[in-house]
């Protein structure tokens, strides 16, 4: 009744959470969209190389978005006969588009400081674009908070490289109006076309993160260290009755963490309560841990790692 109860919670809380992340996915493509017109706007009226570069950061934004948004209702799905894992690591598709895509923006970018250095020209209202492009960076920046904090609570890649990406344009952004700043105070108009390149080698270097970060999900990378420590305890905690635990083992596939270990007990232990402990561990695991998905591999002693009479914590 209390694993069936636990369950019934944890699945009104994956509804919430999911509604949540999937509403935040959508106005995301709609504030790309504004935060993008603001910006192209802004590099119309100035006519500003660095501000070009700015605006098609925020292209990026806006496909990225709307890939986020398609892979978080790939990844929702249920798992089926081609796929009885889950459909988890689809948000790392995403992910992974977005730094390649980032790549692709830093490459236009840089081929527009060319045409800006063998044809420069003054700036044009340069007041007043700074102001319009002021406003977008506001907006990145709010939204951008929003998507990392409710993307790491409910463990959606897709959410977090959104959020990490559009802070960066922030960055990016905020270096943009102090350069152009200067540039128009001192007149040196070399720096419109310098912060353009410092603003191609940044998202450069993002969009490296970016991938490499998603690589690792798809390669199965375990949980940090921090968290297996926590299992540990959560396992030894609730693992009365059982002579050891070993060979554990761990694996994040986007909000899901997947959990595996081998449990010793008494060879004349009945399979009735051997299966009690098993469902002990699993409910503080998943009383704890979001979207947690275990396989325990129950053994005889004579499987045993520790000598017999050890009474430290049962980890081999």
């Amino acid at each position: 009744m209390m694993s069936e109860a636990l369950d019934t919670t944890m699945a009104a809380a994956k509804t919430a959470t999911r509604q949540k992340v999937a509403r935040l996915a959508f106005w995301s493509i709609v504030v790309a969209f504004v935060v993008l017109a603001l910006k192209v706007a802004a590099w119309y009226i100035t006519g500003s190389v660095a501000l070009y570069s700015d605006a098609a950061e925020s292209i990026v934004n806006v496909i990225a978005s709307a890939a986020a948004f398609w892979a978080i209702q790939v990844s929702y799905k249920p798992a089926d006969q081609d796929h009885p894992f889950g459909h988890h690591k689809a948000e790392y598709f995403s992910a992974v588009l977005e730094g390649v895509l980032i790549v692709v923006a830093a490459l236009l970018i840089l081929n527009e400081v060319w045409q800006s250095w063998q044809h420069p020209a003054p700036l044009e209202r340069p007041w007043t674009g700074l102001a319009v492009n002021s406003l977008a960076t506001i907006v990145n920046a709010i939204w951008a908070w929003t998507l990392i904090q409710v993307g790491r609570n409910a463990k959606s890649p897709a959410l977090i490289a959104d959020g990490q990406h559009i802070m960066t344009d922030v960055v990016t952004s905020v270096g943009v109006l102090g350069g152009l700043i200067g540039a128009v105070l001192t007149g040196w108009q070399i720096l419109d076309p310098a912060l353009a390149v410092i603003v191609a080698l940044n998202i450069l270097w993002q969009g490296w993160h970016v991938i490499g970060s998603s690589m690792n999900g798809l390669m199965d990378r375990a949980v940090d260290k921090d968290e297996h420590m926590q299992i540990r305890d959560i396992i030894s905690a609730n693992s009365k009755g059982a002579l050891e635990v070993h060979d554990l083992k761990t694996r994040i596939a986007g909000r899901a963490t997947f959990i595996e270990f081998h449990l010793v007990v008494d060879a004349d232990m009945t399979v009735g309560a051997s299966h009690v402990i098993c469902d002990r561990i699993e409910d503080a695991l998943k009383a704890e841990i979001p979207s947690v998905r275990v396989t325990i591999h129950v053994e005889p002693d004579d499987e045993a790692k520790l000598p017999k009479g050890t009474t430290a914590v049962p980890f081999a």
